[in-house]
């Protein structure tokens, strides 16, 4: 089968080519301006350029594919809303032209509230689900909460607050006691994989970890996976937009970003329809918390004698080579920070 992942050069789409080519699947990765070429696996697909804005682009782009992965999600600009919705406009309208059968997207949890409720990444989440599911072809959604991987957004978000805030850590009240299901990006890229295949799915399905736990029970998985001491302390005159800032200035991940980002994390992100239900579940079974948090951590970077995270024969949890250079950069100084700690401490 020959399958387009839209948003190859991602995170997650990283990490989901080297699981569709070891399925032996023909891999079509689209990019914006040039194709990248640190990935281990750049050699081994058919790179298209488009410009998902572009309905022409994005047709010449899905021009004979078989399946469609959609990993485009904006958040770094300030219309994203609007251009994700044209975007998936597009993509929707590409993949009835070009005779796809199979679309699947990949999503986020979205509470069950009503919208005006919602962070406008929520929001925007569903409005895109909406418009694909419009695309004359078979189609599935797949929502995640936090993806748990060495270069994953919300995953170097935590790591580098929880390296530079130090021992105390001040936790919002009103995002301490939101309730999380983290997935795995191993156990995230082999439910896409798995969708591509059974076209007999439709609508929605969450793919969530087999734990369900608040932001500071993650918080505390986390430093004690790093070995960090560090002691969670409850804020209650904590605005939204003073964390939202406050955090985009203490992390390397843009901005733009994280001050999306932040407002969903007063929401519970709870899977109710579980992929694995449906679809099964991954060899060995699902990653808990600890353990996905364990093998991200395991190296340090990319090209420390483990193989690329983003290989054919790599572990997905793994950073890679073609990871962001701000999630590449953060991972060294992490880590060389916490080694020198760790000396002073007798550790």
């Amino acid at each position: 089968m020959r399958v387009a992942v839209v948003g190859a050069s991602g995170y997650v789409g990283s990490r989901l080519v080297p699981e569709l080519l070891r399925r032996g699947h023909d891999v079509v990765a689209t990019h914006h301006r040039s194709p990248p070429t640190a990935y281990p696996w750049s050699g081994d697909v058919e790179w298209r350029r488009v410009d998902v804005q572009d309905e022409d682009r994005v047709l010449e782009a899905l021009a004979g594919v078989d399946a469609i992965c959609y990993l485009v999600h904006g958040l770094d600009d300030e219309e994203f809303m609007r251009l994700d919705r044209r975007a998936a406009d597009n993509v929707a309208y590409a993949a009835g032209v070009v005779g796809a059968t199979r679309l699947v997207y990949l999503s986020g949890i979205v509470p069950d509230l009503p919208h005006d409720e919602l962070s406008d990444h929520l929001v925007s989440r569903l409005e895109v689900e909406e418009v694909l599911a419009t695309a004359d072809c078979s189609v599935l959604t797949l929502r995640a909460s936090m993806v748990v991987g060495a270069g994953s957004t919300s995953f170097e978000v935590m790591r580098q607050m929880s390296h530079r805030l130090g021992v105390v850590q001040t936790v919002p009240a009103w995002m301490g006691g939101s309730v999380i299901q983290p997935v795995a990006v191993a156990d995230a890229v082999w439910f896409l994989a798995e969708a591509l295949d059974r076209s007999d799915v439709t609508g929605h399905l969450d793919i969530v970890g087999p734990e369900q736990l608040t932001y500071v029970s993650l918080l505390r998985t986390y430093a004690a996976r790093a070995r960090l001491l560090r002691v969670q302390l409850p804020v209650w005159l904590a605005p939204v937009g003073a964390v939202a800032r406050v955090a985009g200035s203490l992390v390397d991940v843009p901005s733009g970003t994280v001050h999306s980002l932040i407002p969903s994390l007063g929401h519970d992100m709870v899977g109710r329809l579980d992929a694995a239900d449906v679809l099964g579940e991954p060899p060995g079974g699902l990653l808990t918390v600890a353990d996905a948090v364990t093998r991200s951590l395991a190296s340090p970077r990319a090209g420390d004698g483990a193989p690329d995270g983003a290989s054919v024969e790599g572990d997905p949890q793994a950073p890679s080579v073609g990871d962001p250079l701000w999630a590449r950069h953060r991972s060294v100084l992490a880590w060389v920070a916490d080694g020198a700690w760790s000396t002073v401490r007798g550790r």
